[in-house]
């Protein structure tokens, strides 16, 4: 296998913990030893090490939407009236705000940015568009894409 490009200090059984940890955070690190073939003194040291270079900058759960009352995604493509620093600055500040917004990335092409925002129901959404997305600083024209079926959904890194 290849070693990694993007960072030259990862190799065969640090690939084999990322790999893990990404299907199952709360293994305990006997268990993540054990799966990877290295001693539990090993495994500590060489996860703590992907976390302090920041490899790994986070572990947590993953929720079921629809239990939670939020089955509906919604992608929102946006453009602003301005492609400046100073309008995007303003437009990412304001959208930090929005617990409904999962992700937000600027992008190139006929958008500025892309939003990935989960609600209830197409009633929630419209509330929310009409009341907070449009009035977001900036915003010319946004236009919506409502998920019909996820396939896949938060993949885990292959490297």
């Amino acid at each position: 296998m290849k070693e990694s490009l993007a960072n030259p200090g990862i190799d065969r059984i640090d690939r084999r913990i990322l790999k893990h940890l990404q299907q199952d955070g709360r293994m305990t690190n006997a268990e993540l030893a054990k799966a990877v073939n290295v001693s539990a003194a090993t495994c500590h040291r060489r996860t703590q090490r992907l976390f302090e270079e920041g490899i790994v900058h986070a572990v947590r759960a993953e929720v079921a939407p629809q239990m939670v009352n939020r089955g509906a995604l919604v992608m929102v493509g946006v453009v602003l009236d301005r492609s400046t620093p100073e309008s995007f600055g303003a437009f990412e500040e304001a959208i930090t705000e929005f617990p409904f917004v999962l992700d937000c990335h600027l992008v190139a092409g006929d958008f500025d940015y892309f939003l990935k925002i989960r609600v209830r129901d197409i009633a929630d959404f419209n509330r929310l568009h009409g009341e907070q997305l449009i009035a977001l600083p900036g915003v010319r024209q946004t236009r919506t894409f409502f998920v019909m079926k996820e396939v896949i959904d938060n993949a885990p890194l292959e490297f």
